[in-house]
């Protein structure tokens, strides 16, 4: 999925979740990665061949988190 340079790390890879986002719906929890990976607001994960990543972390907080998107954009 990942077109752009450098390539983002692959959706199994320990670094995934540093893959650009290409869609962010703030108002359902979720954001997809250039790598198939789905974000979800409380950390979890869902991997494309479909197997969940239970959440890992605490949330960052809503701005927290859209300032990131607006960065990496």
């Amino acid at each position: 999925m990942c077109h752009h340079e450098p390539h983002c790390p692959p959706a199994y890879a320990s670094d995934r979740e540093a893959a650009r986002p290409v869609a962010f719906r703030p108002e359902q929890g979720w954001t997809l990665l250039c790598n198939g990976v789905v974000l979800f607001d409380d950390t979890g994960e869902l991997l494309p061949d479909g197997r969940a990543i239970a959440p890992h972390r605490p949330p960052l907080p809503r701005a927290a988190r859209r300032s990131l998107l607006v960065t990496a954009a």
